[in-house]
């Protein structure tokens, strides 16, 4: 019989997956209700605003949900937000038992949801497959306990840890399978995040491009202490309805914040740390606007300074089997992080994954995972 739990419950994991990148700042949910041993309703949080994953499961269930039991990966909601509480339908619906992957880390929610299901009569069984419901919902985890967004480093680099080669050249140092894997991760975060120095040197669109243009793109975000952006720069691209966040300090002339206005961004101006943007209080004013996830993809000075500071949860890095050598090309990081090996920052839970010839290394780091900022 366990095996049929996990069987049910997988498959509400695997319906939460395709909400991915369209329910920020709410969490990702499946739902999957099942009598007579059958799957007789099924649904996911599809976007934050619209119904939550039980309700469209109860629905499609119908009478069926009666002495069902129901198999979701949250805690289900016991609160009024954008939408009535879920514990609510779930009861008048008659449903008889509820297995939840993992308690909702939401104050609003944390255990009360529970507690309401068991009050009306409802047997309730916390923790199947919770493993895999928490990784799905990392971002979400990480925003709602913190306030802070979950930061992920990406990198994309030679076997000799090159972004590029002496003369600036970087398009291509990956394969096209990493480079569409890293556009998935551009549609599944809110906002995508570099320096000033790769808007002068690369002049990104920072755009998501996935086949038939499907995909959203994220808030655009560039650390730019002096306001030095070009306001003819291609992150200023009227084809995309995503905003452009500059985020300067008060050494950022008025005319130069003026113009940037004027061209379209958003200028926030920031205290310094160590004569740069401050990166903490950047993330808990993202954080405090309801911005979940931030996809760092900046150069070596960016990424120095991230590690240095750590605000990293995961790191994801795309490595090509090649070489370029060079004391002029540009590395991963620019910086001193450390000068004592124990020092050293060693991502934990790592995984590998091939993509075409590239390797994608994952991994993150568990002191930053639940936001020790």
């Amino acid at each position: 019989m366990n095996e049929k739990h996990s069987t049910f419950m997988n498959r509400a994991l695997a319906l939460a997956q395709q909400g991915k990148g369209r329910t920020s700042p709410n969490p990702l949910v499946g739902a999957v209700i099942v009598n007579a041993g059958k799957i007789v309703g099924e649904g996911y949080h599809q976007k934050a605003g619209e119904p939550h994953a039980e309700i469209y499961a109860l629905k499609a269930a119908g009478e069926h949900a009666k002495g069902g039991t129901l198999y979701v990966n949250l805690e289900p909601c016991c609160h009024i937000g954008r939408t009535p509480p879920c514990t609510d339908a779930i009861i008048q619906a008659g449903v008889k038992q509820v297995y939840a992957a993992h308690l909702d880390p939401n104050p609003k929610v944390a255990g009360k949801g529970v507690k309401q299901l068991e009050e009306a009569g409802i047997e309730v069984h916390v923790g199947l497959c919770a493993e895999a419901a928490e990784k799905l919902n990392e971002i979400f985890f990480k925003h709602v306990t913190t306030g802070y967004p979950f930061v992920i480093l990406k990198i994309a680099m030679s076997l000799d840890g090159k972004i590029a080669t002496s003369t600036g050249e970087s398009q291509w140092i990956t394969s096209p399978a990493s480079r569409q894997r890293g556009h998935e991760m551009r549609d599944e975060v809110d906002a995508i995040l570099v320096g000033i120095g790769t808007v002068l040197s690369d002049n990104p669109v920072l755009t998501t491009r996935l086949p038939n243009k499907q995909g959203k793109d994220p808030t655009r975000i560039v650390l730019d202490s002096h306001g030095r952006t070009p306001t003819a720069a291609k992150i200023f691209n009227p084809e995309s309805d995503a905003n452009v966040i500059i985020v300067v300090t008060p050494q950022a002339s008025a005319g130069k914040i003026a113009l940037l206005k004027i061209a379209g961004a958003e200028v926030m101006v920031l205290p310094t740390r160590d004569g740069q943007v401050c990166f903490k209080t950047l993330l808990e004013t993202l954080g405090s606007r309801g911005i979940t996830s931030v996809l760092i993809e900046g150069g070596g000075k960016v990424n120095t300074t991230a590690l240095m500071l750590g605000i990293v949860d995961k790191v994801m890095c795309f490595v090509a089997p090649k070489f370029i050598g060079g004391k002029e090309a540009p590395g991963v990081f620019n910086g001193e992080i450390i000068t004592q090996l124990t020092d050293a920052p060693e991502l934990k839970r790592k995984t590998i994954t091939e993509l075409d010839c590239d390797l994608l290394i994952e991994g993150y780091f568990d002191n930053h995972v639940h936001g020790n900022h």
